[in-house]
């Protein structure tokens, strides 16, 4: 008679996701994995072809948490780029391990920012088409120039040296992108 298979792949999914979640993604291996979902190694390596497949399936799953982060997310301004620069200083700060698993130590590099910030949402894509609508030029480069200070601001919160509340962020994000723009 087989074995009842106990943990499902997605259960292990669930497991590597919330492991990172809590403790980073340089945790991530066979045995701690294992150890977290409360088996042996043998259903991870039945359920992924390696490693590396159940990385890649994870970073997928936390691509689809960011975007849910972002579309519950408050969009107060009405100025571009600012409400998915709060979004993303408030995932830095609220979700560490996660944001450094996707925006700083990725393991998918066939994702550029550009689309792991658009997600399935479109959020980069509307950010610019509102900054078009606006008469901007060249939103392209706006977002650029945006994307340094707010990605710096993220880093930094993780790091603890980021203290400016969100009111005071939303300031700096609004006058930084009106003074882009001139």
């Amino acid at each position: 008679m087989a074995r009842k298979e106990i943990i499902s792949k997605d259960g292990l999914l669930d497991s590597a996701f919330n492991m990172i979640r809590e403790s980073g993604f340089s945790e991530l291996t066979a045995r701690k994995l294992a150890a977290f979902a409360g088996c042996s190694t043998q259903p991870i390596f039945r359920n992924f072809e390696n490693m590396e497949d159940l990385i890649v399936q994870t970073f997928e799953k936390s691509l689809l948490f960011f975007d849910s982060f972002y579309e519950k997310f408050d969009k107060g301004s009405h100025i571009p780029f600012v409400n998915l620069g709060l979004c993303y200083i408030a995932f830095a700060q609220k979700e560490s391990n996660m944001f450094s698993f996707l925006f700083i130590n990725c393991p998918k590099n066939d994702y550029n920012l550009y689309s792991k910030l658009n997600g399935r949402t479109g959020a980069v894509k509307n950010e610019m088409n509102l900054a078009r609508e606006e008469g901007v030029s060249n939103p392209e480069a706006i977002f650029m120039k945006m994307w340094m200070l707010i990605h710096g601001a993220a880093c930094m919160s993780i790091t603890g040296d980021y203290d400016l509340s969100a009111a005071e962020t939303r300031i700096q994000l609004e006058e930084a992108y009106k003074a882009f723009v001139r």
